[in-house]
């Protein structure tokens, strides 16, 4: 018998790309889960994908329907409007976040996931616990490194063909 969750997330990066941190509450009946973690260098869409992930790897039971509620267009109309298959056939060429796109594909299709955005401060209760904890993860000392994160190269030409 497949489970109902509902999951919540947020991402926050104090600059872009500067700290970061996530916060994520899965919710299934009178279950209930908060975790949150912060970075020293990242981006605020990466946090924002790494709750969708964390969220999805907390589940236990392979085939749960999962509702997802985030205010991160990024996240959701890359699903939801199918730009991240489109991303993957291409092999992510070109795409922001590939590492991530490829751990949340591996998780997402062990589950029925569906997302709901969710405009962001608009006084959703767990939305905003989300990112509280998503912005006190981000302020903590000793934050851990984003990995996969890569900064964008610097151009600081102001011609084609200077080299």
């Amino acid at each position: 018998m497949a489970c109902n969750i509902t999951i919540y997330t947020d991402g926050a990066a104090k600059g872009n790309p500067g700290p970061g941190g996530y916060g994520v509450v899965l919710i299934s009946g009178k279950h209930r889960l908060e975790k949150s973690e912060g970075f020293r260098l990242t981006t605020n869409n990466r946090m924002e994908l790494l709750a969708v992930i964390t969220g999805l790897e907390a589940l236990k039971q392979p085939g749960s329907n999962v509702t997802i509620y985030t205010d991160s267009k990024y996240v959701a109309d890359a699903v939801e409007k199918g730009w991240l298959f489109r991303w993957e056939t291409k092999s992510f060429r070109k795409t922001k976040n590939p590492d991530l796109w490829i751990r949340f594909l591996d998780i997402y299709r062990k589950h029925n996931v569906r997302f709901i955005w969710i405009k962001g401060h608009a006084g959703y209760p767990e939305n905003e616990l989300c990112d509280r904890l998503a912005v006190e993860s981000s302020g903590k000392k000793d934050l851990q490194e984003d990995t996969g994160y890569r900064p964008e190269p610097e151009d600081d030409s102001l011609f084609t063909g200077n080299d």
